[in-house]
């Protein structure tokens, strides 16, 4: 089994299905993306790891690494590794030192733990054939514009199919106002990660590092 590694190009709002969030990866050296709808809670972990912001409390994801550790259990790769039925499947590959073995996972949980130990991320042929995206394919004139070919997908679920595949990488967010004093921004990042809003946290962070170093 030929595996194919991706690596995480965005993530953003799903458009379809409220509370839920649209991770886009990308096959690497590739042109193909494979869109995946995922859970609000499972994207806020994805989130904050990418951004690199230290949760003041550790989350279940950071738990899962923390007890890995301690039993001397290493992460070796994630491979999102089916699709039955619109629904993504993955196994996580993990090692003792002395054995290789595999556990079950959905795709989000699977790339979560998979981050925190920087490992790679593969799918195989048959799901990206499936799933995948081909970006030659895209309309990049027309922005904006997403296809509306699947609607039926079941809100309760996640990890799945998005329902309308977006041709659009995901819109950057907002940064807070630049009329806002340094000081100020400091106080409301350390409000914003007391609360756990790490999303709003990242957005003061990049307008902080923007700003650069306050004399």
């Amino acid at each position: 089994m030929k595996k194919i590694q991706l690596e995480i190009l965005g993530l953003s709002s799903s458009q379809s299905q409220s509370g839920s969030f649209a991770l886009i990866l990308g096959e690497k050296n590739g042109s193909r993306r494979l869109p995946i709808i995922i859970g609000m809670f499972e994207a806020q972990s994805i989130a904050i790891q990418i951004e690199k912001i230290s949760p003041n409390r550790p989350l279940t994801h950071d738990l899962f690494k923390a007890f890995a550790e301690h039993v001397h259990v290493v992460i070796l790769e994630v491979i999102i590794s089916d699709l039955k039925e619109g629904v993504f499947y993955s196994r996580i590959v993990c090692s003792d030192g002395a054995t290789t073995f595999e556990i079950d996972a959905r795709p989000s949980d699977a790339i979560a733990i998979g981050l925190r130990f920087g490992v790679p991320i593969f799918t195989v042929e048959s799901v990206l054939s499936e799933a995948g995206i081909i970006l030659t394919d895209l309309d990049e004139g027309e922005e904006g514009a997403e296809s509306d070919e699947e609607e039926d997908e079941d809100d309760e679920d996640d990890d799945d199919l998005p329902p309308a595949r977006s041709s659009r990488q995901p819109a950057e967010p907002r940064e807070p106002s630049g009329q806002v004093s340094f000081e100020e921004l400091s106080k409301m990042l350390a409000q914003a990660l007391e609360k756990e809003d790490y999303e709003k946290a990242a957005k003061i962070r990049d307008e902080l590092n923007k700003r650069g170093p306050q004399s």
